[in-house]
Order: structure tokens, then C-alpha cells, then sequence
């Protein structure tokens, strides 16, 4: 679909979703689906998206679907699941996407995963492609919801029904986030909060005329689904889109999409696939002879913790391709906040602060003389429209300027609750105020994150970062972000201790052990701590459906004995 459109803008300002996707079908813009190797497989221009959509909205509720009925989907980026979402938003229903599978976890792992949302979000049906209908339909068996093959839906009549009219305070969608598996809160979000957000990304990016949008995100978490396939429909931009899994068998098709085409201008990734994409360029090959992105503007960052290393790597690689430093444009969000919560202000790019470690810890300055570490921590932006960003104590009183703590945000955005889990929703709001969960602190009115308050390491009642440790162990040769994972763990003397998991991919018995020492002595040397170093086979940590690290479970599946490190005498 066309880039430029005579339709004029306008920056999600609609009652509804239904409403903004009405609006956009009466131009020329929509979205383009591409195969593996970038090739054009589908344009699907909002116009045709939304006459797919109102029949398959006579289609659902002719199965019996109603108002505020859940409608579980499969979030496959394709022309299917975005006709078949909207078809529930017009149904008057509350669609639900959930996750493809993965290539870890097994075929049982994601059957229990499915049946785990599908018991939470407690849908009419659940949807899904005929490639998967043997493991997503025994979820729905298991859980006694009706399981519908969408090619078989789509193939069925559209019989004529009145459709119900949405209201702005309705539920839009439900968001459950990337790693709920056993515990899953649905996060509900209405039409309201949903535009709010969705206006607050395109003022915040600056959105012109001839922006034109590149995503890999999948469209079960909160980055792709948000802001990268309802954030084009609600401000009219052209998206074009290559599914998760061929990013991730060729990463740098995504770079070759934004290169061909031309007006490409907004393309957002989560740090680790700038950082696979710099990996993947061979020594041998002059990006500038592949590569022309000259023409991104914003490549925006998010969905995990901003490395600097590796946005200088990406810079590096992509320089002499014409990319520009300051297109990095850092952001911080999360679900029960719809999306974003603050943005960086186009062209700013990657701004640090360095915070010395005591500070990062919440403890008193170390021994004088010691030398003074400090991490880099990256500037993720401004509050973005409509959004209120304060720190607090533990106890809840507002801390000032640069004062580390946790990070609540209050907006036109943040989520009515999670969906029929009122104690859940009690404990992380109180007074309109979202406990997003994050450190951080304010600093002349920018907002920078320093990690989950979840995920700290305490240690004979001292703050410890598992970035840190992560981090220090990244510095030794053959290791990458991703290949370790640190949390705390109670040895068998009653100790608390931290635990060092590394993806190890030699076989050597002697340079297993050499690793062990060099890594102990790393962590040792940063940290001041102890700690036991577990080797395991490469692949090994889990990661949540968007590709970030998960700490906890990688705890969990350590300590049931499910992760099973090579043997020390090996």
C-alpha cells in the first residue's frame, strides 16, 4: 500500500478502534505482509481490512458471540488475525491475543500455556490457523472452549446482523503480557485508554505524511500489537510486516525491508535484535552495499533494558549504510499502561547518565578508597502525553530528582484493572497511581530505568543488580547478552547466595573449568560477592514470548531441577 495519502491525519482522535479504522478505510493506506525473504505476499489496504472484518464480525456472533464475550486468537501476523481482531471489535466482543509457539518449550509446554490464558481470559472461542489446530485445539479441550479453525470460519456465510455500537469506555482488547504462564493477568484496556496511547506515539514520534513503518514484533505482546499494528490503523500510516520466526531465521531481512522500501521511516525493536543484527554482519561486507537507511528516523527501543554497548555496535555496523545515532529514539512502557509511558524526543537518540553502584543498590558509599564503579544508565524519554511519572519509597512518599526508587505513572492510558483478578489489580493501584513494578528516578524531567525491583539480589541486606553480574560476565570472550541469567538461591547452609547460570558451548572438560574460575573471579571482582557458576548446554535459559530474558523462571527450572547444568567433574 502507498506511503502518501490525500485522507488527512488524524492522531487517533476517535470514540472507538471501530471508529479509527473506519476512518482509515477511506484512504489509500493499509498494510503489507511479506514472506520470508521480504518479498511482497499480501497488500491489505484498511479499506479491504475493514469489509474482511464487519463479515467476520456477522460470523462470530452468528457462533453466538455478544457483547463482552472474549474472543481468543492466535496472534499470527497475518491478514487473518488482523480481520478476525477487528471482527470481534466490531462484534461488540473483547478480542484476546495469545501466543504463537515458540522454538523452545515443546509441544505440551505451549499447550499448557494456552490452556493457562485460556482458564484466565475464560473466552466464547478460541481462533486459530489450520497449521496449529492439533496443539491449539487441545488447549481449547482442555479447558472446554469451543476451538475454531479460522480458515473454516472465514470459508462460512456472513449471515446479516446488527452490530452493537461500542462505547469509548468499553473494553477494547485484553493484553496478557509476555510471560504469564502460570500466573496470567489479563490486563484490560478500553477504547479510550487504547487512543489515548495510541495519539500519545504519533505526537510523540512527530508522525508526518511520509512516515511509513517496518515490524518483525509479534502481535501477542503489548510493542507489536500496540504500536506497531493498532497504532498504524489509528493514525493512518502504512505498516509493512515480516512474521516473528523469519526474523528471527534472517534477521537482517528486516533491514533489507526497510532498504527497499524507501519511505520506511519508523521501525521499532527491543535492544536484542539491534544487537543480532550487528552480530550478523560479516566482516566480509560493506554495509553500504547491502543496506541504504538513510531514511529511518525513528528506530525506537524498548520492551527491555537499553544496552549502550549495543546500540554503538548497531551504529558501527550500519554507519557507512547511512544510519544516524541520533534515529535511536529510547522509550519505556508497559502493557497496564496500554503501551508507552514515556517516549525520547525525536532526535535526541541514546543519552547517559552514569550512576555509581552504591546509589544503584540503595546502600551507603563503599569503603573510601575503594574504586568507584559506575553502570550507564540510558534516558528513555519524556512522560509521554497524558502521562504523570513519579518515584516513590517503598512506603509510597515521593522522592525527588534523582532520588532511585520505584517508578508509578497515572495517565488517560493506564489500564481499568486486570480482567476478574481484583486483588491483583488492588496491589499494584491505588488512586488512578499504576506500581509499574521498575526502578528508576527523574532527572530534569526525563525518566531513566534502572531495572524490576522483582528481579534484585539481596544479599546480607545489600542491593544487588542481576544486570550487573549478567553484565560483568558478558565482558569475558565467547559470551553475549542472552547467555546468562543471575538470580539469588538458598544454598543448603541456609545462605543466601547468588546463582549464575551461562550458556556454554564448548565440550572441554578443562575449559569448562577454566570458564567456572574466570567467571567466578569476574562476578568477584564486580560485585564483591560469591557466587555459584552453573554451566548449561546453549538454548537452555528461558525467554518470555517477546525474547526477554525471564529470571524467574530460569530460577525455577534450576531449582525443580528442569534446567540441568553440566556436571562440574564433566
Amino acid at each position: 500500500m502507498p506511503t502518501l495519502d490525500t485522507l488527512p491525519r488524524r492522531f487517533a482522535d476517535f470514540a472507538t478502534l471501530g471508529d479509527a479504522l473506519d476512518y482509515a478505510a477511506s484512504g489509500a493506506r493499509g498494510l503489507n505482509f511479506h514472506d520470508a525473504r521480504g518479498n511482497l505476499a499480501r497488500a491489505y489496504g484498511y479499506a479491504e481490512l475493514r469489509q474482511d472484518a464487519l463479515g467476520h464480525a456477522r460470523r462470530l456472533i452468528a457462533l453466538g458471540v455478544k457483547p463482552r464475550d472474549r474472543v481468543a486468537l492466535v496472534a499470527e501476523t497475518s491478514p487473518d488475525f488482523a480481520a478476525l481482531f477487528f471482527g470481534a471489535v466490531y462484534a461488540g466482543a473483547w478480542p484476546v491475543p495469545l501466543p504463537l509457539p515458540t522454538s523452545f518449550g515443546g509441544r505440551d509446554a505451549y499447550i499448557d500455556q494456552l490452556a493457562v490464558q485460556l482458564a484466565s481470559s475464560d473466552p466464547k472461542l478460541l481462533l486459530f490457523p489450520r497449521e496449529i489446530a492439533a496443539m491449539a485445539g487441545a488447549a481449547a479441550a482442555a479447558k472446554g472452549v469451543e476451538g475454531v479453525v479460522w480458515e473454516d470460519l472465514i470459508a462460512s456465510a456472513a449471515p446479516e446482523a446488527v452490530l452493537p455500537r461500542a462505547e469509548a469506555d468499553d473494553v477494547a482488547y485484553l493484553q496478557y503480557s509476555s510471560g504469564s504462564t502460570r500466573f496470567p493477568h489479563g490486563v484490560a484496556i478500553t477504547h479510550r485508554q487504547l487512543l489515548s496511547n495510541l495519539r500519545a506515539h504519533s505526537i510523540g514520534m512527530e508522525v508526518v505524511d511520509s512516515d511509513r513503518c517496518v515490524s518483525w514484533l509479534p502481535w501477542y505482546h503489548d510493542m507489536g500489537l500496540v504500536g506497531c499494528f493498532l497504532s498504524p490503523v489509528a493514525n493512518q500510516v502504512t505498516a509493512d510486516y515480516l512474521k516473528t520466526e523469519d526474523f528471527a531465521r534472517r534477521p537482517l531481512a528486516w533491514l533489507d525491508l526497510i532498504s527497499r522500501n524507501q519511505g520506511t521511516t519508523l521501525s521499532y525493536s527491543p535492544t536484542f535484535g539491534y544487537d543480532i543484527c550487528a552480530r550478523r554482519m560479516s566482516s566480509q561486507t560493506r554495509a553500504s552495499d547491502r543496506f541504504d537507511l538513510s531514511r529511518w528516523r525513528v528506530a525506537g527501543n524498548g520492551a527491555d533494558m537499553i544496552r549502550p554497548d549495543v546500540m554503538q555496535a548497531f551504529v558501527d555496523a550500519f554507519a557507512e549504510a547511512g544510519f544516524k545515532a541520533e534515529a535511536f529514539l529510547p522509550s519505556y512502557g508497559l502493557a497496564e499502561a496500554t503501551l508507552a509511558v514515556s517516549i525520547m524526543p525525536p532526535g535526541e537518540g541514546i543519552v547517559v547518565e552514569l550512576v555509581e553502584e552504591t546509589e544503584l543498590s540503595g546502600g551507603d558509599a563503599g569503603p573510601a578508597g575503594r574504586p568507584q564503579r559506575y553502570r550507564a544508565i540510558v534516558n528513555c524519554g519524556k512522560p509521554c502525553l497524558g502521562m504523570e511519572v513519579e518515584i516513590r519509597e517503598e512506603d509510597g512518599k515521593r522522592l525527588p530528582e534523582r532520588a532511585i526508587g520505584k517508578v508509578w505513572c497515572r495517565g488517560s492510558s493506564v489500564m481499568v484493572g486486570y480482567f476478574r483478578d481484583e486483588a491483583a489489580t488492588e496491589a499494584c493501584m491505588v488512586g488512578g497511581w499504576l506500581d509499574t513494578g521498575d526502578m528508576g528516578y527523574l532527572s530534569n524531567g526525563y525518566v531513566y530505568i534502572v531495572g524490576r525491583a522483582k528481579d534484585m539480589i539481596i544479599i546480607n541486606g545489600k542491593n544487588h543488580w542481576p544486570q550487573d553480574i549478567e553484565w560483568a560476565v558478558e565482558q569475558l570472550p565467547g559470551f553475549k547478552a542472552g547467555d546468562i541469567a543471575a538470580f539469588a538461591i538458598t544454598t543448603p547452609g541456609g545462605e543466601e547466595t547468588p546463582a549464575v547460570l551461562v550458556q556454554c558451548r564448548t565440550s572441554d572438560p578443562e575449559e569448562r573449568s577454566r570458564l567456572r574460575d574466570a567467571i567466578r573471579e569476574k562476578v568477584r571482582a564486580i560485585t564483591g560477592m560469591h557466587c555459584v557458576v552453573e554451566l548449561v548446554p546453549p538454548k537452555t535459559l528461558p525467554r518470555t514470548s517477546s525474547g526477554k530474558l525471564s529470571r524467574a523462571k530460569a530460577r525455577n527450572l534450576y531449582l525443580s531441577g528442569e534446567i540441568q547444568p553440566y556436571d562440574v567433574a564433566a
